[in-house]
């Protein structure tokens, strides 16, 4: 249902007594989204438009938003639920920067060790996000460190990487010249 969308945040908890929400905007840019006018909620597994009256910045990524069809009486109602946005009004990405729906089956090749396979999925932990990438010995996964990716070519759709070879070496086994 939510696959051409993207994840934005969620509601935290209510503020003050006129319906206002907190959001936390789960972003490295949440100056991005200051201005939204709607956004997507998930209702029962369903994205529902929700038109916005007004934003407030809280903090950095916390932002107090009063939605138009919101009452104070059914504003806890909406606690816990998920914001989202169409994948069309994501900001475009350059260089070795992306998004990690858009790297999906992206061929990822070492600079020492040639190609390794195409990413899978990305695992998305707290403390780091991982490429999964499909290999034919096997899985690997690559955590996704500045250092290791050399470049992201879009139009090949092609990751380079300089990945640790005792690391890939865990996952395929031998990787001096077997």
């Amino acid at each position: 249902m939510f696959s051409d969308f993207f994840y934005l945040g969620k509601i935290t908890k209510q503020f003050g007594i006129k319906g206002e929400l907190v959001v936390y905007l789960d972003t490295d840019e949440p100056e991005k989204y200051y201005q939204m006018k709607s956004v997507y909620l998930d209702i029962e597994g369903e994205p529902i438009p929700f038109s916005i009256e007004e934003i407030k910045i809280k903090s950095e990524n916390q932002v107090v938003i009063k939605f138009e069809d919101i009452t104070q009486e059914e504003s806890a109602k909406y606690i816990g639920v998920e914001l989202f946005l169409p994948l069309n009004m994501l900001p475009k990405l350059t260089g070795n920067k992306f998004y990690y729906h858009e790297v999906i089956d992206f061929e990822v090749v070492d600079e020492s060790l040639g190609k390794l396979g195409y990413v899978k999925e990305i695992l998305d932990y707290q403390q780091q996000a991982i490429f999964s990438i499909a290999n034919p010995k096997g899985e690997i996964l690559l955590p996704i460190v500045d250092k290791y990716i050399l470049d992201v070519d879009r139009s090949k759709k092609c990751i380079n990487v300089c990945a640790p070879e005792d690391l890939i070496a865990l996952y395929i086994g031998q990787t001096d010249n077997e």
